[in-house]
């Protein structure tokens, strides 16, 4: 089974940057897509971006223009750097997998999560 394991989470003042990273088990970025979500306190858990197998990507428009996510075949790592973050991003932030539909059918693959990594941003 894919495991995803995040790091990169911690504290960091408004307008600061930050980044996080992703490492599959495996070279999974053929058949999954990837993106990150986020978890505030009292919230529901939120798609903050993701970049699909085939590289497109797509924001949250709350992030859109501050934050990018990206990957590295040879590092076998997802990135999202956070930059002018704010307040309101303080949250759990996870890692997520999303297999093709082939790869659902074909060898039964499910989605996977990460454990998160904590960012938090004062106010």
């Amino acid at each position: 089974q894919v495991q995803l394991v995040e790091s990169g989470g911690g504290l960091v003042p408004p307008g600061g940057s930050l980044t996080l990273s992703c490492v599959p088990s495996g070279r999974i970025f053929s058949i999954y897509d990837m993106g990150w979500y986020r978890q505030a306190p009292g919230r529901q858990r939120e798609l903050v971006a993701s970049i699909s197998r085939r590289g497109m990507t797509t924001y949250a428009d709350t992030v859109k223009g501050r934050f990018t996510i990206s990957r590295d075949s040879a590092k076998n790592t997802l990135y999202l750097e956070m930059n002018n973050v704010k307040p309101e991003d303080t949250a759990v932030y996870y890692c997520h997998a999303d297999p093709d539909e082939a790869a659902v059918s074909t060898h039964g693959l499910v989605e996977v999560w990460g454990q998160g990594t904590l960012v938090t941003v004062p106010s």
